[in-house]
């Protein structure tokens, strides 16, 4: 019995002994600040403006006919490869014949006539003639003389008028002639039948406006993109500028191309103003299609090799200066009444990543752990692209470790911070 209570006091020092020392080291250890911290890093920052536009072909012509009918004829069909002057479609001719022929007889009936006044014409010139040399013998009254004057003047009159008729004839076959070589719908241009809208049977009327029957890109291997850039953004892009753009249907490949134009016209459509730049490509490999919805992306500035701090830690700040800006920020929004949320709702298109602020060298604060605190450095930064953003000038170095934000167990992000849902970017041509 003696014997087993020394062993429950032992067991029970021992506990106690424990405890005591676990409770002397977790006292003992230095506390680890609570804070996230990123390496400072070196790398490239490519600053680029966002849009969508559609892709074309630089040149589509819209083949239409200019004579109303029935299709009798189709000689081309989609993905159909013309050359020019080649016959795509005909209308049925019947009627258009017709008129043809009508036109020659009516040609016909108008030098008859003209040859009819020519005989008149001459039949009254002798009469007038012959009056006259009996008028100087004094055979003939005046009165005879004048109207065989006056006969001879309407006969001549009268030719004149056949005369009118014949070209009034001849030109009304020179157009139904040329009604019925419009029968005959001839592509334009070199290319490639994009579209066909019309059926073989398919009755076309051209009363207002010619209607369109086959659309052809004239070379499907130089093709155009049409994007629309917010004017908050049109100042950094310039002819000639590198444009990289994907497509949803190869998806894993970058396309690339130059801005071959900036459009001074405005589209305004909800108040939102956006300008039309025209960006030329390579389609060689044939991959692009017309009407594909492109995701573009204009290189405004590009750094190689450049020391990079996350964009998280020009956000963080300590929870005292934190609540003194938040009380600075409530004061300025009060002040302006909006304005600026209300500018956001409305704008639309796209964007330049890291917005205005990142397209020059300007003035933040970032911290640093010093002394178990945060310490704050004044550096100059430069470019963005949206995840990380150029040091130009400043007390970093690489590697240094800057605070991204509050932690309770003082974890560094290892290597720079990612974010796990993005995507992987896609490989270049």
């Amino acid at each position: 019995m003696k014997f087993k209570k020394t062993i429950i006091a032992a067991v029970l020092l021992l506990a106690a002994g424990g405890a005591g020392y676990a409770y002397w080291t977790m006292n003992a250890a230095p506390k680890e600040p609570p804070y996230l911290t990123a390496p400072v890093s070196r790398g490239n920052v490519r600053q680029v403006v966002s849009s969508t536009g559609t892709l074309q072909a630089v040149v589509t012509v819209q083949v239409g006919t200019q004579v109303s009918g029935t299709i009798e004829k189709l000689n081309a069909d989609f993905n159909s490869k013309v050359k020019a002057g080649q016959v795509v479609a005909q209308l049925n001719q019947d009627k258009f014949k017709a008129s043809v022929d009508q036109a020659k007889a009516n040609v016909l009936s108008a030098q008859a006539t003209h040859a009819r006044n020519k005989v008149t014409a001459a039949d009254t010139l002798r009469t007038l003639e012959r009056n006259r040399e009996l008028r100087k013998r004094d055979v003939m009254a005046q009165s005879e003389l004048d109207a065989s004057q006056t006969a001879y003047d309407a006969a001549m009159a009268q030719l004149q008028v056949s005369q009118a008729q014949i070209s009034q004839a001849q030109a009304a076959l020179n157009q139904t002639t040329v009604d019925l070589n419009n029968t005959v719908i001839k592509s334009p241009v070199d290319g490639l039948v994009i579209s066909r809208n019309v059926d073989v049977g398919q009755t076309v009327a051209a009363s207002l406006s010619a209607p369109t029957l086959f659309s052809i890109a004239n070379d499907l291997t130089r093709m155009e993109v049409h994007t629309n850039v917010d004017e908050a953004d049109v100042g950094n892009i310039r002819e000639g500028q590198d444009v990289t753009f994907t497509v949803d249907a190869h998806a894993q490949r970058r396309f690339r191309g130059k801005v071959h134009q900036v459009r001074n016209a405005p589209q305004v459509v909800q108040s939102v103003v956006t300008y039309i730049a025209v960006v030329r490509i390579n389609n060689k490999e044939l991959l692009l299609k017309p009407g594909m919805t492109a995701n573009v992306q204009f290189l405004v500035a590009q750094k190689e090799d450049t020391l990079t701090i996350p964009n998280i830690a020009l956000r963080f700040r300590p929870s005292e200066e934190k609540d003194a800006a938040q009380d600075l920020l409530k004061q300025e929004q009060q002040r302006v009444g909006g304005r600026i949320s209300q500018r956001r709702t409305s704008r639309g298109g796209g964007s330049g990543t890291g917005g205005g602020e990142g397209r020059r060298v300007r003035d933040v604060k970032v911290y640093v752990l010093k002394d178990g605190k945060a310490q704050p450095l004044d550096v100059k930064v430069g470019i963005t692209d949206g995840s990380k953003t150029e040091v130009v000038e400043g007390p970093l170095d690489e590697n240094a470790k800057v605070i991204i934000g509050l932690g309770s167990t003082g974890t560094q992000a290892q290597g720079g911070v990612t974010n796990p849902f993005q995507a992987q970017p896609p490989r270049f041509r």
